[in-house]
């Protein structure tokens, strides 16, 4: 299991969008997103060099905690809480695939 608490300098409504909209998804993590936003809903994200992620969403609380089941194996959770720097998010994850990206995307949002 990976825990990882990133701090980023946006509101919990911006970092939940860039959680959760496809668009912003398609701006840093996949190529390609599709995701139903709802318990059950599937996700698909797929990257430039062919690779294909499918997941299914096992828990929505609107800016507050997001909840994946890969389904190749491991599970993704995030949770967005206030802080006052902006907000902390918490990822918890067996696999390390949204870690990097996340680090990534704490320095975009640091350099606007």
């Amino acid at each position: 299991m990976i825990r990882k608490e990133i701090v980023l300098p946006a509101t919990r409504d911006d970092v939940w969008e860039a959680l959760t909209d496809e668009d912003r998804l398609e701006d840093w993590f996949a190529n390609d997103v599709e995701l139903d936003l709802r318990p059950g809903g599937g996700a698909s994200f797929r990257w430039s060099n062919g690779e294909e992620r499918h997941a299914t969403v096992t828990e929505v609380e609107p800016a507050r905690r997001l909840a994946f089941d890969w389904e190749d194996e491991g599970t993704v959770e995030f949770t967005l809480d206030d802080d006052v720097d902006g907000t902390r998010l918490v990822v918890v994850e067996s696999s390390p695939a949204w870690s990097t990206a996340l680090e990534l995307q704490a320095s975009a949002f640091a350099l606007v």
